[in-house]
């Protein structure tokens, strides 16, 4: 079926339910898109869901951007894998599995069922003063990223999400958004909550590399120069889960500058991409707003780890259960309204 037909099937559908036209606002919309990307005028409902949480060492760090030391990434994760941590609680009550991506941590973590081993190189080099990377480890950051989408796919989950861990990475988020042309007084906040002080340092430390860096010449150049090897592998698992017709949820401000570099480098990523949620950060809202991606929700949060995207996964359901179990207006017999 062409992609207009489907699409004209698919709004028919919703029109036809026991309801106001367009009553159920943006749920008519998240049904929609899963219908489309799924080829189908009824969604199936996901049977196996997970979120892939993304960690890495930032350089950056050294420039004391952050109110936690570095060794917390390597920490949280092994909180992950224990289960302890918010992402593993929201996950539990979603029926989500949960995985964790050592994409460049500086650390040497004992073998885990859960934890994939794509390990670019033990942390980045602090882009203030050179290079996160090089041109070749961008490119092998977002070629392992496809790896995990693959994964995803013969483990045959049906919707995924994309989480974060690294201490640094909305110093490094806000970078990669700048260099992509956003405006830095947009976008400069706390991540984890610092002085006043450290954010004038982290404001100083994202001139500091955009002026060192400029000009940027394409994607892969900006993550090779002020990214990371997560950010990097998230961009390319966003860029496959879209090839292989995987619905994927990002969540906060670094999972959504990863989506800018995947957008950028194939802008039909999002057509099988949602915003799990708008966290705090002041810049999330900006980056939604330039990919054209409505937040599902908006809690207040600015965790990360991917808690957002994971607790947005019950309202996806719900709005599939929508469009499949509802009754039309023939089937139970009640009259319709006049249209307009």
């Amino acid at each position: 079926m062409a992609k207009k037909d489907l699409e004209n099937k698919i709004k028919e559908r919703l029109n036809s339910l026991t309801k106001p036209k367009g009553s159920l606002g943006f749920l008519e919309d998240i049904a929609l898109k899963m219908g489309k990307i799924q080829g189908k005028v009824l969604p199936n409902l996901p049977e196996k869901k997970a979120v892939f949480v993304f960690a890495g060492d930032h350089g950056v760090t050294e420039e004391g951007v952050s109110a936690y030391p570095k060794e917390v990434t390597a920490q949280m994760v092994l909180n992950f894998l224990n289960g302890g941590a918010a992402i593993n609680v929201f996950s539990r009550h979603v029926g989500s599995e949960v995985y964790v991506i050592d994409a460049g941590v500086d650390y040497d973590f004992p073998a885990h069922e859960r934890l994939l081993n794509k390990k670019v190189g033990k942390g980045t080099k602090n882009f203030s003063k050179e290079p996160a990377m090089t041109r070749e480890e961008a490119e092998k950051s977002i070629e392992y990223g496809k790896e995990i989408a693959r994964f995803a796919k013969e483990k045959g989950f049906e919707l995924v999400a994309v989480g974060d861990m690294g201490i640094g990475n909305t110093t490094t988020a806000t970078t990669i958004a700048i260099a992509l042309g956003h405006n830095l007084s947009e976008l400069i906040d706390i991540g984890t909550v610092i002085t006043g002080q450290q954010l004038e340092k982290k404001e100083a430390v994202v001139r500091q590399a955009i002026s060192i860096h400029e000009p940027f010449m394409d994607p892969i150049d900006v993550l090779s120069k002020v990214g990371s090897y997560c950010l990097g592998e998230m961009a390319g698992f966003i860029l496959e889960c879209a090839q292989l017709n995987i619905p994927v949820v990002i969540d906060g401000f670094p999972t959504t500058a990863a989506a800018l570099i995947a957008a950028q480098l194939n802008p039909e990523v999002l057509d099988c991409m949602f915003a799990g949620h708008c966290s705090k950060v002041k810049g999330h809202r900006v980056l939604l707003d330039a990919l054209n991606l409505r937040p599902i929700l908006d809690l207040d949060m600015r965790l990360g780890e991917g808690t957002g995207a994971v607790l947005s996964f019950s309202i996806i359901e719900a709005a599939i259960k929508m469009i499949n179990e509802m009754a039309t207006f023939d089937d139970a017999n009640v009259s319709k309204g006049k249209e307009k």
